[in-house]
């Protein structure tokens, strides 16, 4: 019987407010899996990208989903690439149930917009054709993950939180309750 939810998607799509929220609502614990990553490295995830590159970056990853494994009773709101290395999915639905948040490019492009600097993978030059292209990459990489597929675009925190408790309480393999 699976006790945690893990939330994919990529970045902008509210996992991080949407997992507090919903972590709040089912009395369980929330989990940000880049604020653990940066945690165990010292830094933050944009010096992590500088100093290490993407690679090192996703090495961090994969030992905090690992550190995760059996985690019980958890809201795990995951960085927008942990769906690149099956490890860590393989990993994280032993004990989760995974929801794929989503959202459109353009609603995205707005969320993200102010803190462009935090994000390492849009850099400089057109966000907007960056975020398209990551979302297309990616794309099939979190629908393969999903248990739970949401679109956020036209949504607010509570929306999601309530379409995402009725979900996960008609899934047989999950428990709700402490």
């Amino acid at each position: 019987m699976k006790t945690s939810i893990a939330l994919v998607g990529f970045m902008g799509v509210g996992k991080t407010a949407v997992g507090k929220a919903l972590a709040e609502s089912l009395g369980k614990g929330f989990i940000e899996l880049d604020s653990l990553i940066e945690q165990k490295a010292g830094k933050s995830i944009p010096d992590i990208f500088r100093q290490d590159g993407e690679i090192g970056f996703r090495e961090l990853e994969i030992g905090a989903v690992k550190g995760l494994v059996g985690q019980k009773q958890a809201v795990i709101a995951c960085g927008g690439g942990v769906v690149l290395n099956k490890i860590n999915i393989d990993r994280l639905k032993k004990e989760c149930v995974i929801v794929y948040l989503m959202a459109s490019p353009s609603v995205i492009l707005d969320r993200v917009a102010s803190d462009s600097g935090e994000r390492p993978l849009l850099g400089a030059g057109d966000t907007a054709a960056r975020i398209r292209e990551l979302m297309k990459f990616r794309q099939p990489y979190y629908q393969r993950a999903a248990d739970i597929t949401m679109n956020t675009s036209k949504l607010n925190i509570n929306s999601v939180v309530a379409r995402i408790i009725n979900r996960v309480k008609a899934d047989a393999d999950f428990h709700c309750e402490k």
